[in-house]
């Protein structure tokens, strides 16, 4: 009995420190981050393996540019549309993850509710219930922009409780050891905006043969536009949708504090 709880001990101890070594890790990776460009992200990686995959190439367009070389116009817009709060908030915005916490519950509520009516109308016709499409919830997030960063540098996208709990221990590494100034550029640098497009100066010259230091107030809105879902919208980057999406977005944009 005291060899099994030795054991277990042992095991615990080992499981601690591993985790300990992983956060140290982290850690170092971001302190280095104050002066040296990160060149990649997971996220990155694995759209690299995936792209190679499908099209039998890696499909990568990415350009470094410093924060004074990225249009304010973008700056202002991607925190108008994405992050109103990123100048004040230290990393997390509670009051919205719980909103989104609401929202996503009342998602699966109704998913569930229609579940059960299509199971009943497959029993009542005698159907086999296996054969109804499943209602899908359509979640939503309530991330931060230093949130989508600790994510897409070292994550991957996998939801549950382990990948939060590591996401919320580096948005608040790089909240301590960055300033907002250089979280937003790392940001600008390395999101997606379409397939294998990554970064503000890949996506201004794809969308608009521009440089990311000339998008205008009207295509940096669109470009903001954009993020949650690069991948549907880059096929249709002037949709009415898009546009009018990139109307309140402007709106926005003159009450937006830049770091």
């Amino acid at each position: 009995m005291k060899t099994a709880w030795a054991s277990l001990i042992r095991l615990v101890a080992l499981l601690l420190i591993a985790v300990l070594a992983l956060q140290v890790y982290f850690f170092a990776r971001i302190a280095l981050m104050r002066v040296v460009d990160p060149r990649s992200t997971t996220f990155q990686r694995t759209e690299a393996g995936r792209l190679l995959l499908t099209h039998g190439k890696i499909l990568w367009s990415q350009e470094w540019r410093g924060y004074e070389q990225i249009s304010a116009h973008l700056k202002r817009a991607v925190i108008a549309s994405e992050d109103a709060g990123f100048a004040e908030h230290s990393g997390v915005e509670w009051d919205a993850l719980e909103q989104a916490f609401e929202r996503n519950s009342r998602a699966l509520e109704r998913a569930q509710r229609l579940d059960g009516r299509a199971e009943q109308s497959a029993a009542a016709s005698k159907r086999a219930a296996p054969s109804t499409p499943r209602a899908q919830a359509k979640l939503v997030g309530g991330s931060t922009i230093t949130q989508q960063l600790a994510k897409n540098l070292f994550l991957s996208g996998e939801r549950n409780l382990p990948r939060k709990a590591q996401e919320f221990v580096i948005t608040f590494m790089l909240e301590a050891l960055l300033s907002k100034r250089r979280i937003l550029e790392i940001y600008l640098n390395n999101v997606e905006w379409g397939e294998g497009i990554f970064g503000a100066q890949a996506a201004a010259r794809h969308y608009f043969h521009v440089d990311a230091a000339r998008l205008a107030p009207q295509q940096a809105a669109q470009l903001a536009v954009m993020l949650p879902a690069p991948k549907r919208f880059e096929r249709r980057p002037h949709s009415t949708y898009v546009l009018g999406r990139a109307g309140t977005v402007m709106a926005r944009m003159a009450d937006v504090e830049l770091p």
